[in-house]
């Protein structure tokens, strides 16, 4: 396996960007839980790894949540650990060994104050979940308010007099304290919807120099995104993951070098990342979709793209992922290149795509056969739409590619 040279505060700090399509109109969310617990931490004196920690923290709080229905109770405070996303979100960074030790802080971060004091964890863990906390519910109480008055300024008094009311039982006096000090200026509140921007932001993206991360562990990153696209809806359980193995073993056949091979499968497993905008009754949908629905649909390709394409180091990963639904006639979108327009890569992950996605049960149908999906391919491509290369190495290695691309379905 290769390296990647990449800034990976930066890849993490822009890859977050997708969380907030989970939320819909809600922007930035995560990064504003952010802006605030760094305001703390420095209002604190922490040191500058230990509010690095914390702002990371912060941005992949909620990295747990998928569905919007998940995110709608949050906001109206229905539930705390609605849609178990605290455990998700815990269990998805356990698993990538960069980010494993940030998991314990998500898995505590809307545990009570009174309660986090009992547990077994390190004083570290219980101020940085309680501070994830107070910060969380002070966002959530901002765009509570602000459908009543869109000037934060008005609601400022609101819920400041709401957390200090939680003092204790809710949150750490001592943060609660902090929070009433840094948030008395109307610049806090002015600056909250600019926080990802402030200067510590800015820094800490920029102090981290571009390193060498092995591609295992790049990778391990990558699948928190692609598993919260997967769990967003029972129809697309591991499809992220069958395209990879897919699109990966199509890339060796065609002897393309191992770091292409490598970008080949990340981009293939965050291909969908735009799909967290779309609203889960729109992917659920038993009957057809209406023509609004379908541009909702449309977007998704786009905003992975969006997502991916200031990340240095991933610009081919960036261009790939986001053309999986061109085709080789320009009938694709959101480009609506042609062949000509379309690397290799690009044309092995739309087919993969098509592949895999047929071999899964859909709101409308049932998952097919292999048979009868080679047939469907083979139709695309005398349509004009899918790479036939590519479809040929399918066809010619037809045991192995539904392998890949089904093993993990019933997993």
């Amino acid at each position: 396996m290769s390296t990647f040279d990449i800034n990976l505060h930066e890849t993490i700090f822009l890859l977050s960007d997708a969380l907030n399509l989970v939320g819909g109109n809600e922007i930035d969310h995560g990064k504003r839980v952010a802006f605030m617990a760094t305001e703390c931490a420095n209002a604190l004196g922490w040191s500058d790894k230990k509010k690095d920690d914390l702002f990371l923290a912060s941005l992949l709080h909620d990295c747990g949540v998928s569905k919007t229905v998940v995110y709608d109770r949050l906001e109206n405070f229905e539930g705390t650990n609605a849609g178990n996303h605290c455990s998700i979100g815990a269990q998805l960074l356990s698993a990538s060994p960069p980010l494993a030790y940030l998991a314990e802080c998500v898995l505590h971060h809307h545990v009570d104050w009174q309660e986090l004091e009992r547990i077994d964890l390190s004083d570290r863990v219980k101020i940085f979940s309680n501070c994830i906390n107070l910060c969380d519910t002070v966002n959530f109480l901002s765009i509570h308010y602000q459908k009543e008055n869109a000037n934060i300024l008005l609601s400022k008094e609101k819920i400041r007099q709401s957390i200090r009311k939680q003092k204790y039982r809710i949150f750490s006096p001592e943060l609660v304290d902090i929070f009433l000090d840094i948030s008395k200026p109307e610049a806090f509140w002015l600056a909250l919807d600019k926080g990802y921007n402030s200067g510590y932001a800015r820094a800490w993206k920029a102090h981290e120099m571009r390193l060498n991360i092995d591609f295992s562990d790049l990778k391990s990153i990558v699948l928190i995104y692609s598993r919260m696209v997967d769990a967003k809806s029972y129809y697309t359980k591991n499809h992220s993951s069958g395209v990879a193995a897919l699109s990966r073993y199509l890339g060796e056949l065609f002897q393309l070098p191992e770091h292409s091979c490598d970008q080949l499968e990340l981009a293939a497993l965050l291909h969908d990342l735009g799909k967290l905008r779309v609203p889960d009754n729109i992917l659920d949908k038993l009957g057809a979709l209406t023509e609004a629905e379908v541009m909702v649909m449309k977007r998704h390709s786009y905003d992975t793209y969006d997502i991916l394409k200031d990340i240095q180091g991933f610009e081919n990963i960036a261009i790939w992922a986001s053309q999986h639904h061109e085709r080789v006639d320009g009938s694709g979108y959101p480009f609506q290149y042609k062949h000509d327009q379309l690397s290799l890569e690009a044309r092995i992950i739309a087919v993969a795509d098509v592949f895999q996605s047929y071999s899964q049960e859909r709101p409308h149908r049932r998952g097919l056969n292999v048979d009868v999906i080679l047939n469907i391919v083979k139709q695309q491509v005398a349509e004009g739409c899918l790479d036939k290369e590519v479809v040929a190495m399918i066809e010619n290695n037809l045991t192995v590619c539904w392998a890949c691309a089904t093993k993990s379905i019933s997993t």
